[in-house]
């Protein structure tokens, strides 16, 4: 059962997404109201210094804890749909994440559409990646939330089809999968998601995104993609989330593909609620699972 803070934070998602959801905001109407919401949630806990600037001309942030455990770095790919999203709406999360994991993380701002379609968020991340490489950053791990998340799925695939040595983990956050969004929990699930009550918004983020592209490109939604020779996966999802099954698909297919992944199922948890870090035990718990996955993954490419 979720702790009485967990409860109390799900009815506060449903009313404050239920605001924001009122009328039909605009792209940039969006990207303001979202950051203006997670603006009590950004904050970077203590034990982590934030660095903004750019890395490869795009825009980022690094989160570097005091405390290093080990070799290595995190490149982390923010959620928003490929829409929305930012370091401002992302940092607190990730800040979390590297202190917990004991190593550096790098939060990607990559090219949002509708103004920069596909393949423009792969092209930064897979970029990003390559650089951070070159620049004796590695080992790399990639962790991502939603349309991060699904992204990192789809860097993964890019980087093994251009034969570039893949990273060394996934950390998956509900990831968004399949832009068709043909899994039955759209709609079985619905009723109890505080962020996609229908499918209609993210369905025209769906369309923004892929553009000209079919929304089953497997680089546009990995669900339909090739799942041999991918990184280890650990996935965390929430029982109350519209993504739940292309999580458990995510699995089930790297799974049959050979691959090692692990997906964990937390009762009573929404879309990526591991914003709340700081505020709830189970975003605590998460994220210090997720942290803890990554560096054992950094830390075996050392041995």
């Amino acid at each position: 059962m979720p702790s009485i803070r967990g409860r109390i934070l799900y009815q506060v998602a449903r009313l404050v997404v239920r605001r924001m959801n009122s009328g039909t905001p605009s792209v940039a109407e969006a990207r303001i109201a979202e950051e203006k919401s997670a603006a009590m949630f950004a904050k970077v806990p203590r034990g982590v210094a934030l660095e903004v600037g750019t890395y490869g001309a795009l825009p980022v942030a690094w989160l570097r804890p005091i405390k290093v455990q080990g070799p290595g770095c995190i490149l982390y790919l923010h959620g928003g749909a490929y829409v929305t999203g930012s370091i401002m709406t992302h940092k607190g999360l990730v800040a979390r994440l590297a202190r917990d994991a004991g190593t550096p993380a790098l939060l990607l701002e990559y090219r949002l559409a509708p103004e920069h379609p596909f393949p423009a968020a792969l092209d930064d991340a897979v970029a990003t990646y390559r650089q951070l490489v070159a620049d004796g950053k590695g080992p790399v791990a990639i962790a991502g939330d939603s349309a991060g998340g699904g992204l990192a799925v789809a860097t993964a695939m890019k980087l093994r089809d251009l034969d570039i040595a893949q990273p060394c983990a996934l950390a998956l956050i509900a990831p968004w999968t399949d832009l068709a969004l043909t899994n039955e929990t759209w709609r079985s699930k619905a009723a109890v998601d505080p962020y996609f009550p229908n499918t209609d918004g993210i369905s025209l983020d769906a369309a923004r995104y892929a553009a000209a592209t079919s929304l089953d490109h497997p680089l546009v939604s990995p669900h339909y993609g090739d799942m041999n020779g991918l990184p280890p996966m650990l996935i965390h999802v929430g029982d109350y989330e519209t993504l739940l099954d292309d999580a458990r698909m995510l699995a089930k297919k790297a799974g049959r593909a050979g691959g090692d992944v692990r997906i964990e199922v937390w009762p009573g948890m929404w879309h990526v609620w591991q914003i709340a870090g700081g505020w709830m035990p189970e975003a605590d718990r998460s994220i210090f699972e997720l942290a803890q996955f990554l560096r054992r993954r950094l830390d075996a490419v050392q041995h």
